[in-house]
């Protein structure tokens, strides 16, 4: 639940698309209708040249050798190195890839999420939030699979470039993808539900639906954030400053009215966790916690949205959530 109406966060994307460059560029920006994106030629799945492959294999860093002396033949090259046996990504799927990248035009190596600093990109597949190479490449393949993309302009930072990456405009850019995790938008999770304490909201799971939550009558409401482990996951820890993918239900103390819900906004939803980009309840209750969890928040006003409004939260509000925490990157 971020500080203001509505939940979905702009996340911070390192290979966005190409309009990234602009001063806000520590996160994505949407292609305006100003500055509209060019054609992406349709991938095929090998070309002449081709860049090799040494080092590591899926889960580790790549070493890319650009073909000495020759130049890209200008195709959208979407190769699987090596296929997974899990899942296969669809559109609209809650992607988590790391990655290797080398400008071909000036042999330079670009940021890696297997640096020191690097971290992996979680999105939607397919929603545009970063450049096609990384938004289109996923989509078809298996979870588990390493990719080799050769990306020109169109499917890269186009004549933009990017000044984060130190790509220049019309670059082509190789990358390879290692696809780590996938999550449909509807995922739930499973398991025997404990009871939380009869002072304490009850709640009844409905699927792929948002969750009934009651608010125990004549109970008064809580001052302090209370919190109970519905379903104790059995994933990694939640740190501060990682992003989760969350499926949600909000409703008011007061009278048990839902005024939020990750299913109206198209299912699960990705929010930055330790960091005051939601409400301090969130932040509060759900670092320390395990992936796999479903977890209950009494959020009082002093942690949520205190004395203003927000939509069709009344100030001073109590809040209650049930979260299911469905990964953390």
């Amino acid at each position: 639940m971020r500080r203001t109406a509505g939940l979905l966060l702009t996340l911070p994307l390192l290979l966005a698309v190409a309009c990234s460059s602009s001063p806000k560029a520590a996160g994505p920006v949407t292609p305006s209708a100003a500055s509209a994106a060019p054609t992406v030629p349709a991938p095929v799945g090998e070309a002449s040249p081709m860049p090799t492959l040494s080092g590591g294999g899926f889960g580790s860093k790549a070493t890319i050798t650009i073909p000495e002396g020759q130049q890209p033949g200008g195709q959208f090259v979407v190769n699987t190195v090596s296929e997974g046996d899990r899942a296969t990504v669809n559109k609209g799927d809650w992607v988590t890839v790391n990655y290797t990248a080398r400008d071909w035009t000036t042999a330079k190596d670009l940021p890696s999420s297997y640096d020191a600093n690097g971290k992996p990109q979680l999105y939607q597949a397919g929603s545009g939030q970063l450049v096609p190479a990384l938004d289109q490449s996923v989509i078809g393949k298996k979870v588990g699979s390493r990719l080799l993309v050769v990306a020109p302009p169109a499917a890269a930072f186009g004549e933009q470039g990017s000044t984060q990456l130190g790509v220049n405009k019309g670059d082509t850019v190789v990358f390879v993808l290692d696809i780590m995790e996938s999550l449909p938008p509807d995922s739930t999770l499973t398991g025997a539900m404990a009871e939380p304490a009869a002072t304490m909201p009850q709640v009844k799971d409905n699927g792929k639906a948002p969750a009934t939550i009651t608010i125990p009558t004549g109970q008064a409401a809580p001052t302090d954030l209370q919190q109970a482990v519905l379903v104790k996951g059995e994933g990694k820890q939640v740190k501060s400053g990682q992003t989760l993918v969350v499926q949600y239900t909000g409703v008011l103390w007061a009278n048990g009215q839902q005024f939020d819900a990750s299913w109206t906004h198209g299912g699960a939803q990705a929010v930055q966790i330790g960091t005051g980009s939601v409400i301090e309840g969130w932040d509060k209750g759900l670092v320390g916690q395990n992936v796999g969890s479903r977890v209950l928040l009494v959020v009082p006003p002093a942690l949520g949205y205190q004395d203003k409004a927000q939509g069709s939260v009344p100030a001073n509000s109590t809040l209650v959530f049930v979260i299911d925490i469905l990964e953390a990157v």
